[in-house]
């Protein structure tokens, strides 16, 4: 266990030292600060006065889309969620979140994970192949530790600090949505619409659990480069390929779920969790025992090529 504990040291010495690592921190920070500022000066926030007039007027549009024959089944069910969390809201009298709030902020800066994706496999795309490609990997592995626990302490290092950097953003985009927005409105619930049950969830609760449901994402999306850049010891196909399936990789694979049943066996069509929150899984039947069941698998699959792959190499050819 030491000696793992050692490995994971020296590869986290060798990322705080990579000015690439910090530049990732620095860059993740300006775009928070950037988007806060954009949503003060372009977001929509109704008057307090004014926002059951709104979601009135919402309902009734609402109202008239469920009478068009042309929508489809699924688009129905999403418009009659809407409606009844909208009914829900005007009866119980909770406002929705504005934008130009803290806790809105904060939840839309969710979005924002995608770029520490495209981070972690830039690191996890690199961090095997490099070592390769510079040669280092001999003096790597004349040490007296085993090959799969040199693989592992890379795959922690790079997993360790791609979750500081969600962890950075979470923090940051909390305290940019306060200075820019106030503190106020913390104690404002999240309505979760599940199969058309509605339950009033702490807000804060809720946004720890977006972000830790990430995480999940994360995890998968720094498994599938490590994979990589231990298979082809590129770091350029690895972190092309990685960015190509981060981009393209989830359209497709919502397009495929909308006409056949087995894309729901896809990676990408169950790294977004988030999904069983909002209730719309993409396909249907589909539930989060179902999908964290398909992640693990190819996590065990991932890890294991790796695995298999690093062990049996010949270093010298």
């Amino acid at each position: 266990m030491r000696n793992i504990i050692n490995l994971v040291r020296n590869e986290n010495m060798k990322l705080s030292h990579n000015i690439s690592t910090w530049v990732m921190i620095g860059i993740l920070v300006i775009i928070t600060v950037a988007f806060g500022f954009l949503i003060k000066s372009g977001g929509k926030e109704a008057p307090k006065s004014d926002w059951k007039a709104a979601i009135t007027i919402q309902n009734k549009e609402i109202n008239k889309e469920l009478i068009n024959l042309e929508v489809s089944k699924k688009g129905k069910d999403k418009l009659e969620k809407e409606l009844q969390t909208n009914e829900y809201r005007l009866k119980h009298d909770i406002q929705p979140i504005q934008d130009k709030s803290v806790l809105g902020f904060v939840e839309g800066s969710s979005g924002v994970i995608i770029i520490i994706s495209l981070f972690a496999i830039i690191m996890g795309g690199g961090i095997v192949s490099n070592e390769f490609s510079g040669g280092t990997i001999k003096l790597l592995l004349i040490r007296p530790s085993k090959r799969w626990k040199i693989l592992l302490s890379k795959y922690i290092s790079v997993l360790g600090y791609t979750l500081f950097m969600l962890l950075i953003l979470l923090v940051m985009s909390f305290l940019v949505g306060g200075t820019l927005f106030s503190f106020k409105g913390l104690a404002s619930p999240f309505l979760a619409n599940v199969s058309g049950n509605i339950t009033e969830v702490n807000m804060i609760a809720h946004i720890v659990e977006v972000y830790g449901l990430q995480c999940i994402s994360l995890v998968m999306m720094v498994t599938l480069a490590f994979m990589i850049s231990t298979v082809f010891r590129n770091s350029a196909m690895a972190i092309g390929m990685g960015i190509f399936l981060l981009t393209t990789a989830p359209l497709i694979t919502q397009q495929l779920c909308g006409k056949f049943n087995w894309a729901k066996y896809i990676l990408f069509a169950n790294t977004d969790l988030n999904q069983y929150i909002k209730g719309k899984p993409l396909v249907e039947g589909m539930t989060m025992t179902f999908s964290i069941t398909v992640l693990i698998a190819y996590f065990i699959i991932f890890n294991g090529i790796a695995y298999a792959v690093f062990t049996k190499r010949d270093i010298v050819a």
